[in-house]
């Protein structure tokens, strides 16, 4: 992985900061997960509607995110009614963990659960998918939960209440809860709350993790721009943005690929996803043009980069070339977006993995 800043990466964890191996022995690397990951851990409620109705309910841009109160995520749906209204355990960068930990890496998540049936409900979901629930905080609240609006060209505009997620507090994280993990990755909702983001990657770096940024929303890169760009001058192994949030953290309308080799310039990998145009991967150097799967019908773009971001740093964190990363992030979001919500079901998987450890081999023949 490409090496950051000395002063960022040198500090070592606390005496009393032990890896906790809960039940697992550490693997031959010393690490017991090769991934975490730390957002918010969001119930997704999905559900499909039309431009019509995103105009009349609905200030703001279309595929944006806005936070909202909970009443009105409930007065959405109640406006959608008779549509029905999936509920799917989400979060960004919960999708992506539970993505890597389906192909094969250890994962384990940091954020704040609630203490109702949802709460319940996500936390059994997530073991379910071979994820470690242990280093989840919680808070007697209700669990936060997402609205996402599908419209017929497959893209989602979500209204967001945090709920117990949004009272995690920085004091309540430390370089403990990254003890004995590889890799962290953070989503950009986190930038919303800029001491706890300073925090988060804090406290992951004391612990020597690498680091990935998922900027999660061009509305999440207008807010933190400058948070943004003094992190990428600290150092992070990886950044992944969509057009939409490269177009807004640089303020300009750039080639796709030009946005790559300037976020690349920092240091890092940098990850451009263009949705169905396929990615742009750049690190030094070195530029990769990265294929699109075509797909017969978009269903559903939510969490596609998410499910990308996941087949990515599984290959990544393996050994992977970035062409090879790329490759298997690119099929893991062709799939996603063959699907309502973020989840792929689970009659896929099989073919994943088995592309998955393919690509590998191929690696190590190579």
């Amino acid at each position: 992985m490409t090496a950051v800043s000395a002063d960022s990466r040198s500090a070592t964890p606390a005496a009393d900061s032990a890896p906790r191996t809960n039940g697992r022995a550490p693997d031959k690397t010393g690490f017991d997960f090769d991934l975490i990951g730390v957002g918010n851990p969001i119930m997704d409620l999905l559900a499909h509607t039309d431009d019509a109705f995103l105009r009349e309910h609905l200030t703001g841009e279309k595929g944006g995110m806005v936070l909202v109160d909970d009443a009105d995520i409930a007065a959405l749906v109640g406006r959608l009614a008779p549509a029905p209204v999936a509920a799917v355990p989400g979060g960004a960068a919960a999708n992506t963990a539970v993505a890597a930990a389906k192909l094969g890496l250890r994962t384990s998540f940091l954020g704040k659960v609630g203490s109702d049936a949802t709460a319940a409900q996500y936390l059994a979901h997530f073991r379910e998918h071979g994820g470690d629930t242990s280093r989840l905080k919680h808070a007697p609240l209700p669990n936060a939960r997402c609205l996402s609006l599908v419209t017929p060209d497959g893209q989602r505009t979500m209204r967001t209440h945090l709920g117990a997620a949004m009272t995690l507090a920085p004091e309540e994280v430390s370089p403990e809860d990254f003890a004995g993990v590889r890799h962290a990755h953070i989503e950009g909702y986190l930038l919303f709350n800029p001491a706890l983001a300073d925090k988060v990657v804090q406290s992951a770096r004391a612990a020597g993790c690498t680091l990935s940024i998922d900027l999660a929303s061009f509305e999440v890169v207008a807010a933190a721009r400058d948070w943004i760009f003094a992190q990428l001058e600290q150092g992070v192994d990886i950044l992944f943005a969509n057009e939409d949030e490269a177009r807004t953290l640089f303020q300009r309308d750039e080639p796709y690929e030009n946005y790559a080799r300037a976020l690349a310039r920092f240091g890092g990998i940098a990850a451009v996803k263009i949705g169905a145009e396929g990615a742009w991967l750049a690190r030094g150097d070195a530029l990769h043009r990265i294929a699109p799967i075509p797909v017969a019908q978009v269903v559903d773009t939510t969490g596609a980069g998410d499910a990308w971001a996941g087949g990515f740093l599984y290959a990544h964190l393996r050994g992977a070339p970035l062409s090879d990363a790329g490759a298997l992030g690119s099929l893991l979001g062709s799939q996603s977006v063959q699907h309502l919500g973020a989840a792929i079901p689970a009659a896929y998987w099989p073919q994943l993995r088995t592309a998955a450890a393919e690509l590998l081999a191929r690696h190590i023949r190579s």
